[in-house]
């Protein structure tokens, strides 16, 4: 199938990838019917505009309407195994992505982000340095403006620095970035995907369709299972001195056609062994697009961090600083949360927890952590892993844990929620979790 054009076309999830895609379908003549599972009146405000331009809109958990599909775009919330889904299959009917719809009508560049820790940073801080620099970049894909919402915008971006989820690749063939970088693979959503292996698969399968020219920055400890295509230029990076990108004691140092460089990143929020080899990988990609060393340097003196990714927010009369890291919904995440701060740290941990409990968890936490404020459906379970290794306090709540973690904090300790968990159990998702930390904070402490 060459064009997505003047098809009948049905639409997999009514939120923003979702109806950017059935936007855009209805924009080249396709006919376009919208499902979700929603009730109708759940998302009436977002399907108003679409109702009017001719979508039929199918809400709720009923079955598909029987008619003739030649394409089926599926928001990343659907999984393979999505009844709907394997409707579709049994039908033969074409399945992609949204992001995938949006590439075949993207005329400028793209550069990608994959991983599984610190892609939405990654791509803020290219777009933002891109952009500083006078390259003219949006932030797209799962962070960001959904890839058909750029095309379909009045624009003259030369980049869209798009993030990519091991969801969005599930339905993805054709995607072919400039320039793209895989941060890193540590266990997540395993609930979703069968082994770690078909979890590195699809984070690997966005290099497949690389041209000859294009860039492939990939962590040093990944393996290749097999070559690239032909053409593609690969670079590794990390901090081990057989990377061609290596981070080391506060710089990123590399090597372009140009010559040696080296980057100074000492004080900024890169300034770790987490995120800063991460800034390896941007870097090279950022030199690659046309930005200079002295507008990399710029750009991470002036970062804005993220909401909820280690943001700092509040330091107290006492001394005690508080960081709101509530996108850790992994404990990968939460362990490299962990290697990021250099004070005796007090954690708030637990909530739904997606994967099995890990001895390497344990000795960082008995090497790291002052002490566990424990919360969430996983209280007990993580109390009972850990409480041989750090002193551990059952909480329940958050509400709780923030009560008793202000009355125990000390000068020169850092409160860290980091969950390493999903939030599911006790708010609608982390951005929720993260919110009520600040403000219980900033009550208690105020």
């Amino acid at each position: 199938m060459n064009s997505f054009r003047n098809l009948n076309a049905i639409v997999l999830g009514a939120g923003a990838s979702g109806c950017s895609a059935a936007r855009l379908l209805l924009r080249n003549g396709c006919r376009v019917v919208l499902a979700d599972e929603a009730r109708q009146q759940q998302v009436k405000d977002q399907l108003t505009t679409l109702t009017v331009a001719g979508c039929e809109i199918v809400s709720g958990s009923r079955p598909l309407p029987f008619a003739h599909f030649e394409l089926c775009v599926a928001s990343p919330a659907f999984a393979a195994s999505h009844p709907w889904l394997r409707e579709c299959r049994a039908r033969g009917i074409k399945i992609i992505s949204e992001m995938e719809l949006g590439f075949h009508y993207w005329n400028a560049r793209i550069l990608a982000v994959t991983g599984s820790k610190g892609k939405s940073s990654i791509v803020k801080l290219c777009s933002d340095i891109l952009n500083s620099s006078g390259i003219k970049a949006a932030p797209a894909g799962n962070y960001g403006t959904p890839l058909c919402d750029l095309v379909l915008r009045p624009g003259d971006e030369s980049w869209a620095v798009t993030e990519v989820s091991s969801f969005q690749m599930e339905n993805t063939s054709n995607f072919s970035p400039q320039i793209a970088m895989l941060l890193n693979v540590q266990p997540d959503h395993l609930d979703r995907h069968e082994s770690m292996c078909e979890y590195q698969n699809l984070k690997l399968k966005m290099f497949a369709q690389m041209r000859p020219g294009s860039l492939a920055l990939i962590h040093e400890a990944v393996k290749l299972d097999r070559p690239l295509p032909d053409g593609v230029r690969v670079a590794r990076f990390g901090n081990s001195p057989d990377s061609q990108w290596l981070w080391c004691n506060g710089s990123v140092k590399g090597c372009t056609e140009t010559g040696e460089i080296t980057l100074n990143a000492s004080g900024t929020w890169f300034d770790n062994p987490v995120f800063g080899v991460s800034l390896a990988a941007a870097s090279a990609a950022l030199l690659d697009a046309g930005v200079n060393a002295q507008q990399i340097e710029n750009g991470l003196r002036n970062y804005q961090p993220l909401p909820h990714r280690m943001e700092l927010f509040y330091t107290s009369k006492t001394g005690v600083d508080f960081i709101d890291d509530s996108k850790a919904t992994s404990l990968a995440a939460m362990t490299a949360a962990l290697r990021m701060v250099r004070t005796p740290v007090r954690l708030i941990a637990g909530g739904l927890l997606k994967e099995n409990l890990s001895e390497k968890t344990q000795e960082l936490l008995a090497s790291n952590v002052k002490k566990v404020y424990l919360i969430g459906d996983c209280c007990e379970q993580m109390f009972a892993a850990w409480y041989k290794d750090v002193p551990c306090e059952r909480c329940g709540t958050l509400d709780q844990a923030v009560r008793n973690i202000v009355s125990d904090a000390q000068n020169g300790d850092t409160v860290l929620l980091s969950p390493g968990t999903a939030s599911f159990d006790q708010f609608d998702n982390y951005r929720e979790r993260g919110e009520r930390f600040k403000r219980l904070v900033l009550e208690g402490c105020g």
